[in-house]
């Protein structure tokens, strides 16, 4: 496995907290009435994110789902302007038009989610073919959850990145229910792995609340995948804090479990400590120091202008102008 400083798990450890304070932060503004939108929250899954990010070089591309938050601003876009772009605001990366499900940043290669879960799959191959082509090490990084396996998408992308032998890294985040259904009621096995191993694509699955063990695994499949390989399929097993709905479908044990026994900052804190790496007292003064970084990129939303209704129909098309509607 891939060798690991005390500060690249620091690194990691102060990166799940960022990604934890943003969700929380966003959460609660969401229900003060002041984000916009439909909102989908990531908490619970912030090892997972982190591993990523820590992964991932500005020149490879990522493909977000809906949870992936945090994942915008650790990817390189400074994390003011996502949390201005979820408040609907001008100074957003998108100028407040992309929203949660539609916020993308070219120069950090970061291509943005659409509403259609897993239809980037498909569209993630012909940038990696692409960059294949002109002899990049580039490679393109698609984010998607368990509910996405029972899409056509996911299996053409799989078929074809192999074939191909695309750079194309699948990240599955197995939150272990689509909506409110689990995944062995919808799906022929609960191991996500196996679908791409029946297409000849190195996978692994590991657990998505260790850190440590996220990371080395999403290294390994990177390494892989740079050495002109092909493609490479890491399952993440996870939970997710929230339903998608308002309150909670899952059972009592299963939602304690994860919670305050098998939760992933509470696992790296313990292990951090542990090895000596850092006190307690450390530990926790990196919560407080993200939590007011996060808050001051709150404060910025808030205090930034709303986007100009004359600029809705900016950028539309390239290079064309919109007629307004008031014309």
């Amino acid at each position: 496995m891939p060798e690991i400083s005390s500060d690249q798990y620091l690194a990691l450890f102060r990166d799940m907290w960022r990604v934890r304070k943003f969700e929380q932060a966003l959460e609660r503004e969401f229900k003060r009435g002041k984000v916009p939108g439909m909102l989908h929250i990531g908490l619970g899954q912030e090892a997972t994110l982190s591993a990523i990010a820590h992964t991932l070089r500005k020149e490879d591309g990522i493909f977000p789902d809906h949870r992936c938050h945090g994942l915008l601003f650790l990817k390189g876009t400074p994390g003011k302007q996502i949390m201005a772009e979820l408040f609907g605001r001008a100074t957003g990366i998108c100028s407040g038009k992309g929203g949660s499900l539609h916020s993308a940043d070219a120069s950090v290669n970061n291509f943005g989610d659409n509403g259609v879960q897993g239809s980037y799959m498909v569209t993630a191959l012909g940038v990696a073919l692409g960059w294949k082509m002109q002899g990049k090490n580039s490679l393109a990084a698609v984010v998607v959850g368990d509910g996405t396996a029972g899409r056509g998408e996911w299996h053409e992308s799989m078929n074809l990145a192999s074939v191909w032998k695309a750079p194309v890294l699948f990240v599955c985040v197995n939150n272990g229910y689509a909506i409110s259904t689990s995944v062995g009621a919808s799906h022929a096995t609960e191991d996500l792995v196996d679908f791409a191993k029946a297409y000849k694509i190195p996978a692994i699955q590991v657990d998505g609340n260790d850190i440590l063990a996220a990371y080395q695994a999403t290294q390994e499949a990177a390494a892989h995948i740079r050495a002109g390989k092909g493609p490479y399929f890491v399952e993440y097993k996870t939970w997710r804090w929230q339903g998608m709905f308002s309150g909670e479908f899952r059972p009592a044990e299963e939602v304690k479990y994860f919670k305050e026994e098998h939760e992933p900052i509470t696992m790296a804190k313990a292990d951090l400590h542990k090895k000596g790496i850092a006190s307690l007292e450390q530990l926790d003064a990196i919560e407080k120091e993200v939590e007011a970084e996060i808050e001051g990129w709150v404060a910025y939303a808030q205090e930034s202008p709303m986007p100009d209704p004359a600029k809705a129909t900016a950028n539309v098309y390239v290079g064309w102008e919109v007629e307004s509607w008031q014309s």
